[in-house]
């Protein structure tokens, strides 16, 4: 007996949902959001999903109305007799508070674990947590995908003589260290010490890119003043050409302001958050087939790991 399926979404998400539906070969499922005169909102399936397995799209970033949108759609789910519930959240808001730094601060990627669980998720798939050890968070299985797999077969086409893999802080040496094992080439560090947040005070170069064409790699970009930052530094060392690579553009503040100035021959990123506004030096790959792909081996129980072979090193 095949399982039948329905993939819904949050507002904020519609425009990626759209695509994953598409690539899975499905209607994107009919749902209305009531909105009452105080900003208070009802989320509505205006189809049947009793006993069927539904995956609800939505990405957590700002605001706060997208996590409680996905809140909600889960408790409506649940209690329309839903057999399964996945929540598909392509960018994990929060996942940066995931310790407490400093006496007398929240984890919030916790917390946020703690009501998905409560409000009666099955399972997560999610891409490329700021870290790791938040899969722990939950109590529930989760799918964890990395952007590996749509981002180096990109720098593979680019064809770069002298390629060089670079952290724009040690938090993602880790991340740079696989690339550059992958790709064969070398790895460079930028040390950072920042004066408060999203504020870089003073950066460092560890390695050598005299001549390069160096790629920056990161998960998250906020402000993009490590980036940018990193990328001056770069040429300032003799870098041939400087380019990114980073999974959700968050791309807050002066962002696009920064970038625009910056002497980035390119950055890449996907679409886990749409962009605010069109920049020339931003290219956008879709995470849609990836997602929609992992869609069909949850639903009819394959492996995920065998189908993402370089994500399983990462």
């Amino acid at each position: 007996m095949s399982t039948s399926i329905n993939i819904f979404s949050g507002t904020s998400s519609r425009y990626l949902a759209q695509k994953i539906a598409d690539e899975y070969g499905q209607q994107l499922g009919n749902e209305v959001f009531a909105k009452f005169s105080d900003g208070e909102y009802q989320p509505s399936f205006e189809e049947t999903i009793r006993g069927n397995e539904v995956f609800i799209i939505q990405s957590t970033f700002a605001p706060a109305d997208n996590l409680m949108e996905l809140l909600l759609m889960i408790d409506t789910a649940r209690r329309a007799s839903a057999n399964q519930v996945v929540a598909v959240i392509p960018y994990f808001g929060f996942a940066r508070q995931d310790r407490k730094d400093k006496p007398r601060v929240p984890i919030g990627a916790k917390l946020i674990a703690n009501l998905l669980t409560a409000a009666g998720v099955n399972r997560v798939i999610t891409m490329d947590l700021h870290a790791d050890q938040i899969q722990g968070f939950f109590d529930v299985p989760v799918d964890h995908m990395y952007a590996s797999s749509i981002f180096v077969p990109y720098v593979k086409n680019l064809n770069l003589p002298k390629l060089v893999m670079a952290s724009p802080d040690t938090g993602g040496t880790r991340r740079a260290g696989v690339y550059a094992k992958f790709l064969d080439c070398e790895m460079v560090i930028c040390y950072k010490q920042r004066k408060k947040a999203n504020e870089v005070g003073r950066m460092v170069l560890i390695g050598d890119v005299e001549g390069k064409d160096v790629v920056l790699v990161d998960d998250i970009i906020d402000t993009a003043g490590t980036i940018t930052g990193a990328a001056k530094m770069m040429y300032e060392n003799g870098a041939r050409s400087v380019r990114a690579i980073c999974t959700h553009p968050l791309l807050s503040g002066k962002a696009y302001e920064r970038i625009n100035e910056s002497k980035f021959d390119e950055i890449i990123v996907t679409d886990t958050i749409p962009l605010r506004q069109e920049c020339e030096k931003i290219k956008v790959l879709s995470t849609a087939k990836l997602f929609a792909d992992v869609i069909g081996r949850v639903t009819n129980h394959e492996s995920i790991s065998s189908f993402f072979g370089f994500n399983a090193i990462l």
